[in-house]
Formats: structure tokens, sequence, C-alpha cells
């Protein structure tokens, strides 16, 4: 298999596809991340990452993912600080939300953009859990929570694929690539 490059600096998306075997190295995307309203812009997000760091491995196949966290119709992207993050787990104690991530390949001009949904289950966090947690600073380079780590104590089910939410929809990435004629094995 030919080496892929992840346009992430996400370590759980690193951990994944190291857990699963597929070769590739890690190259930052050069993308200006804009704060997301609208999950329609996810797709868009991905592949602009891929496309950024496709330049200047034009020979590679880039991998550029996206994920968002969306209760009550509204786009939860990284919290900025302490409040918001406080902010977003109330919204999402005792709610189901859904848990998006658009995955995007690019290599030399061809693209394939695909997108995964999960529905999360939250039971009610109590307000001295949600000053904890906080605190305890998991919950600011990633999307709310962290199911992986402490924030998993908050979710009663989960619907779909567990990896999505974790950040990299290993099942889908998978499928891409068969696309593309790369086996994983």
């Amino acid at each position: 298999m030919e080496q892929l490059i992840l346009a992430s600096a996400s370590p759980r998306r690193a951990q994944l596809l190291k857990q699963i075997g597929i070769p590739f190295k890690v190259v930052k995307n050069r993308y200006d991340e804009p704060e997301i309203t609208e999950e329609n812009a996810l797709e868009a997000i991905a592949l602009a990452k891929a496309k950024s760091v496709s330049a200047e491995y034009p020979h590679n196949l880039i991998l550029g993912a996206d994920t968002v966290v969306i209760c009550e119709n509204r786009v939860l992207g990284k919290p900025k600080d302490e409040v918001e993050a406080q902010e977003m787990l109330r919204l999402l104690s005792g709610r189901v939300h859904r848990v998006a991530t658009a995955v995007a390949l690019t290599k030399g001009g061809r693209e394939t953009v695909s997108r995964e949904e999960t529905l999360v289950w939250m039971r009610k966090i109590e307000e001295e859990e949600i000053r904890a947690y906080t605190a305890s600073k998991e919950p600011y380079d990633k999307a709310v929570y962290a199911i992986q780590g402490k924030g998993a104590v908050f979710v009663e089910k989960v619907q779909g694929c567990f990896f999505n939410v974790v950040g990299l929809p290993l099942f889908r990435v998978v499928q891409m690539l068969k696309e593309w004629n790369i086996s994983v094995w």
C-alpha cells in the first residue's frame, strides 16, 4: 500500500489509523478552519484540509476529516474556553445528539468525500460534573467531549459507528480506500 498522508494533527485520528495497521504519515493541514455554523459545510472543510496538503504531496493519497456534534439543530465544534465548553455540555445533558464526520480522499485531481453520522445518548450531567470535566482540560481540542476518555461516563448508548465519535469512522475510511483499489490487508 502506498503511504497515506493524514492531513490532521489529531492524535485520535492517528491512533485509529495505527490501530488498524494502515501505514501513514501525519502532515498538519494548512487550512484555516472556519467556525462551522451549518453542518452542510462539513464535507467542504474535510476536502479543503486534504487539498491543503495535496499541493505539497501530489503523488500521495491524502486523507482529510472534520467532525462536529449536532444537538437541537445547533452545530458544536471545539469549545473556545471553559464557559463555552460548559454551555455545550449543558445542551447535551439528557439529550440525544448526532456526531457527524466528513472524510475526504484526494490524489492527482481525483477527490472522494463521504460522511458518517452516529447518534449518541447522553445521561443527565450534574453541574458539578460539568465543572469538573471542563476543569480537566479534556474537552478543548475536540468536538465537546472525549468518548474514549473521561467523557465516556456521560454516554448512555451509541447507535452507529463508535469510532466516528472518536473522530474517524474506520469502516467508512476502509470502504473509501477500497474504492481507490487500496486494501488495508
